[in-house]
Order: C-alpha cells, then structure tokens, then sequence
C-alpha cells in the first residue's frame, strides 16, 4: 500500500503488503521484500526486508545481473555499499571517503545524491 507522494523510481520491486509512508522514495532497482513496513527511502541497488523496522541488507545483486549490469559495475555499486552499511563510519563520513578515493562510478553517484537528497532519512 503506497501512501501519498511516494516516489518509486525505475526498476524497483516492491513486495507484498509492503505500506510505504508518505513522501517515501523508493530508489532504482531497489528490492523490498513481502511484508516490509517503510517509514524512510529505500537506497537504489538495496535489498530491504524486515516485518518492523526494516533493514538494507546490501546490493540487489540477482536484481542488478538481470538488468544487465557488468562484474565491474557491480564491483563498484557493492564497494559503496560496504562503505556505507557496514563500516564504523557514519553517513557523511563514508560519502565523504567515496568522494576522496577518487573517481566515483555513475551509479555511485547516484546513490550518493539519493542519499544527500533524503528529507526523511534513509533505511540502513
């Protein structure tokens, strides 16, 4: 059930009795599994599940092959999300490292900018 001004962008895969609160968005390419409550934006490329208080479990990788998308690409998107799901760093500080290690690939720049975009926060 998708409440008002939810934003699902290209691709994403939402579950099952999955409410979605208002003005939530749901990133591309994003997976939200069967029966996932979401009270903030969905990361693009995540896997998200949980019954409360829902939680990424990284990179939709089976979701991202099917799409087409290279090892290389894939590399990329999963170095990010290591970074930003599994580190002892916080948001801004593992934004802020994608950013000095230099190139930043165009899908982790669209992460990024989702991330800094959010007004309701994102889910982790």
């Amino acid at each position: 059930t998708l409440a008002g001004h939810v934003t699902v962008e290209d691709y994403a895969m939402v579950g099952a009795l999955c409410p979605v609160h208002q003005y939530v968005r749901i990133g591309a390419y994003s997976y939200i599994g069967g029966g996932t409550t979401i009270t903030r934006d969905v990361l693009p490329f995540s896997k998200t599940s949980a019954a409360r208080e829902a939680k990424a479990y990284g990179m939709n990788a089976l979701g991202l092959e099917r799409r087409g998308f290279s090892p290389e690409r894939l590399k990329k998107i999963h170095h990010a999300y290591r970074l930003l799901l599994n580190s002892k760093l916080n948001t801004s500080q593992a934004i802020a490292k994608l950013r000095a290690e230099g190139t930043v690939s165009d899908d982790v720049e669209q992460l990024i900018r989702f991330v800094e975009a959010s007004e309701r926060g994102v889910i982790k």
